[in-house]
């Protein structure tokens, strides 16, 4: 059986980026959970689901064939052939894959892979249940959050970054609205499992970060 790291954290909070960097140091293989996720809700935008119609949801996510492979150490999501990762950072996509993921059939679609993934490989996991729903049993737990107003913040800077418009206060409005979304889900809401170790990032930078789990790492593993 692979070792396991499972980071969960609210949307915003920086786990795809730590998650990666975690990986890279310690040789694992990354699983970007949030991505397969993203992934069918990407497939169900295009085929003009409503994001609240659950029947719809679960009648076609089916047909939404996700995969993982690797490329010169980039993760790679496959839907239905195509490489789809330009696509599943925006907006549109996440809150998507905020409702269609509180879906049993979506969650049953995806749980198996992630499951065969950890049990074959050494791997560090990010989402919203890794740690209390998907690998319950990981060896090591982090719970990544930050605070509203920095999650935001980086946000804001990000699109800054890349030349595009943004609105700061709507971007805080949509973290707390996907917040509540995550954490009053009927199915594996957002929470920091008993045995996992908060990490407040707010006044953090990137290596602070993950400098600090591989220090937790060390302490629960070696």
């Amino acid at each position: 059986m692979g070792c396991n790291i499972a980071i969960d954290g609210p949307a915003g909070a920086g786990k795809s980026t730590i998650a990666k960097r975690v990986a890279k140091e310690l040789s694992f293989i990354y699983v970007d959970t949030g991505a397969m996720y993203r992934a069918v809700a990407l497939y169900l935008l295009k085929k003009g689901i409503d994001g609240n119609d659950s029947r719809a949801i679960a009648d076609n996510c089916q047909m939404a064939e996700v995969s993982i492979r690797y490329e010169n150490g980039e993760q790679i999501v496959i839907l239905n052939g195509e490489n789809v990762n330009p696509y599943l950072r925006t907006e549109e996509v996440g809150n998507m894959a905020s409702k269609s993921s509180a879906n049993p059939a979506v969650r049953a679609h995806l749980l198996n892979l992630q499951r065969e993934l950890a049990a074959r490989n050494d791997v560090v996991m990010d989402g919203r249940d890794i740690g209390t729903t998907v690998l319950p049993d990981a060896q090591v737990k982090i719970y990544l959050t930050a605070s509203v107003e920095a999650r935001a913040k980086r946000r804001y800077d990000e699109y800054l970054a890349k030349g595009e418009k943004a609105d700061l206060e709507e971007i805080k409005k949509d973290i707390e609205i996907r917040d509540h979304q995550d954490m009053t889900r009927e199915i594996s809401p957002l929470r920091q499992a008993d045995d996992a170790v908060l990490v407040d990032s707010s006044l953090m930078n990137i290596d602070e970060v993950v400098a600090a789990i591989l220090a937790i790492y060390k302490e629960k593993v070696k």
